[in-house]
């Protein structure tokens, strides 16, 4: 009976492949350079489903929060590149966007009460027990988000959630008793850790150039876009009381203190002329902008020259990805905010992404380098070492016992027991999403009388996670999936 169990006790691994929205994020994180086609504007599009470079450095920075606390603050950069995190949140949207994709051959939306319901049932956003909208600006605010993006971002993870719910999965007392008893499975093994970290690998020029040979189209430079553009600085003008109390009378609602109640004119009157003054400051670039299209610009304004890329962007991400939209054919940009101040920019060139020279390629290669060496060098170690390693023997352990091996990192362990506990192998090695490799010898097994696991809702979780599997791997042949970003 055990044996038979532990031949098909991979029902244990439970994936969610679909990511939901992390409520709120700490913060962005940037995930180094990369090299982009023609469609600078979006990084990939499944279907009619584009995705942003935007979105994938929000999904990026999701993830690598979410490892962080794992980690306990201990996360970086490095390990990041290890565990793949660009790969998976791209991975994560692709399959987010073949979801919407099936939404919207079935007409299916999500209406602004919905997103709204949601909101207000979102503890975060209360003050004093009640919903308080200055609070949520705040909150998105310190957080890199505007409520318009957050509430896109939302209503997209609730129409997923709709789409799916139309197909449920039901589970019976028979299948949930079998989970059950495999929960049940012990393992006494002998087990070592071969870590990456431990290669040593030769990194002379000679090697490297070798290596860059073969990987010239993975180093591009960025695509550039050559501008001329014009900045309007904030406008300050002094108004007199009739068209300040105009404007507050028909712009009230704008002006509220913290409970959400319109403040008095009194008490708004200095938001009413910041507003005032912002407004000002926009008319007067449209006016610009309109002098500069017809060549008619006074002489005392001279555009500047300027070279946006995504590695050199000295405005915002917002004007690199409308610049990026606009063509030789309509080269004029209408006024965008940078800041507080508005610029207005024609496109003079795009310049092509092309192969960096070696030395130009050099810094990026050298830890792509060393990580695929050192993947390749353990592999031969680890294959060599497998038949008679050493290492330390544990007690009785089941899937759930990551605390009980210290010398794996609680994600290591976890990750190692999963795929353990699906193994039909005595003996072998289990190579790990960091890179490291963990050798195994199973010398004892037993089954436990009970399980201190809780099964609540595993078995539907289960064949939910079986049935999207197969739902993505049909939707991906209906829906054609084009990746523009280079390296992942």
């Amino acid at each position: 009976m055990i044996t038979w169990m532990q031949r098909h006790k991979k029902w244990l691994i439970i994936t969610i492949w679909i990511s939901t929205i992390a409520f709120i994020g700490a913060g962005f994180v940037g995930w180094g350079q990369y090299s982009y086609g023609d469609k600078a504007g979006a990084v990939a599009k499944v279907g009619d489903v584009e995705i942003s470079q935007g979105e994938l450095q929000k999904a990026y920075s999701r993830l690598y929060n979410q490892y962080n606390q794992v980690f306990k603050g201990n996360f970086d950069e490095e390990k990041a590149k290890q565990f793949g995190l660009q790969k998976q949140a791209l991975q994560r949207l692709l399959q987010q966007a073949l979801i919407l994709n099936l939404a919207n051959d079935y007409d299916l939306t999500v209406s602004d009460k919905e997103v709204i319901e949601v909101l207000r049932s979102q503890k975060a956003f209360y003050k004093n027990g009640l919903f308080d909208p200055e609070l949520y600006k705040q909150v998105l605010s310190q957080n890199r988000l505007t409520p318009t993006e957050y509430e896109a971002e939302l209503k997209k993870e609730l129409l997923i959630e709709k789409t799916l719910k139309l197909l449920p999965v039901e589970t019976s007392e028979n299948e949930k008793n079998v989970i059950a008893s495999i929960f049940k499975i012990a393992d006494k093994i002998n087990y070592k850790r071969l870590a990456l970290s431990d290669i040593k690998v030769d990194i002379s020029d000679a090697k490297l150039r070798e290596f860059w040979q073969t990987r010239k189209n993975d180093f591009m430079s960025d695509v550039v876009y050559a501008v001329i553009y014009i900045k309007q600085a904030p406008v300050t003008k002094e108004y007199d009381a009739k068209k300040i109390a105009a404007y507050y009378q028909d712009n009230r609602t704008h002006f509220k203190d913290k409970e959400g109640k319109i403040l008095p004119l009194s008490a708004a009157k200095e938001k009413v002329i910041e507003e005032l003054n912002k407004k000002a400051t926009k008319d007067q670039a449209l006016r610009k902008y309109i002098a500069f299209k017809k060549n008619k610009l006074d002489a005392s304004v001279t555009p500047k020259d300027a070279n946006i890329s995504v590695s050199n962007n000295p405005f915002n991400a917002d004007v690199l990805s409308k610049v990026s939209k606009r063509s030789l054919a309509a080269p004029y940009m209408k006024p965008i905010a940078v800041g507080e101040s508005y610029y207005i920019f024609k496109l003079k060139k795009i310049i092509p992404a092309q192969a960096k020279s070696f030395e130009a390629a050099k810094e990026a290669l050298i830890p792509l380098y060393m990580q695929e060496m050192q993947k390749q060098m353990l592999a031969k170690l680890a294959v060599k070492s497998v038949k008679n390693f050493t290492g330390k023997t544990t007690d009785f352990i089941t899937v759930n016992a990551a605390d009980k091996l210290k010398d794996l990192s609680q994600v290591e362990a976890t990750e190692f027991l999963q795929k353990l506990f699906v193994s039909d192998k005595k003996r072998g090695l289990i190579t790990l999403n960091d890179g490291n490799v963990v050798l195994y010898n199973i010398l004892e097994q037993k089954m436990l009388p009970n399980t201190n696991v809780k099964l609540n809702g595993e078995m539907a979780k289960l064949k939910s996670a079986i049935f999207n599997e197969g739902l993505i791997k049909k939707l991906q042949n209906m829906y054609k999936t084009e990746i523009y970003i280079k390296g992942l």
